[in-house]
């Protein structure tokens, strides 16, 4: 199966353009030509490009939690009484506006909804829990699992 990259008619430079930039977003496109082997302006008309095709979506910052005080790493497994339409919904709609929930998956297996969640303490972990997440409607259980150690994060999708 080929990747969406070449289905879509992008070339090797455009890869190598999508490579740089989730390493260093901020990187000018003078340097980004220079590592890709283009000219200035080709290079900026290709980035636009990818921009316009979807295939960059956004660029962001990425803080460290640590140095933040956000010390605490949490991967919360939410499981609903009913799996109908409209409790889906309204827990996904509830999830949305919860900034320490940094990701949220519906998921096949034991549990509907993986989140991981990011916070400074256990103390603020047990009001999100029992403050917020517990109450939603719909909900049949919740598990945690703290992560003791991040082995290997990262944010760059394989272009390959």
């Amino acid at each position: 199966m080929k990747n969406k990259i070449s289905d879509s008619g992008y070339d090797k430079i455009d890869r190598k353009i999508l490579d740089v930039l989730q390493d260093n977003a901020r990187i000018t496109n003078i340097e980004l030509a220079q590592k890709v082997g283009l000219s200035p302006s080709p290079c900026l008309q290709r980035v636009r490009r990818l921009h316009e095709s979807g295939l960059i979506s956004r660029y962001v910052t990425l803080l460290n939690p640590l140095a933040l005080g956000l010390t605490v790493s949490v991967f919360i497994q939410v499981s609903l009484e009913k799996q109908v339409e409209r409790a889906l919904e309204m827990f996904e709609k509830a999830i949305q506006s919860r900034p320490e929930v940094m990701e949220c998956y519906l998921m096949t297996g034991d549990a509907d909804y993986l989140l991981r969640v990011v916070v400074p303490d256990v103390q603020s972990l047990e009001r999100f829990i029992v403050n917020y997440l517990s109450k939603i409607p719909g909900i049949a259980s919740i598990k945690s699992s703290f992560a003791l150690k991040q082995v290997k994060y990262k944010t760059a999708l394989p272009l390959a």
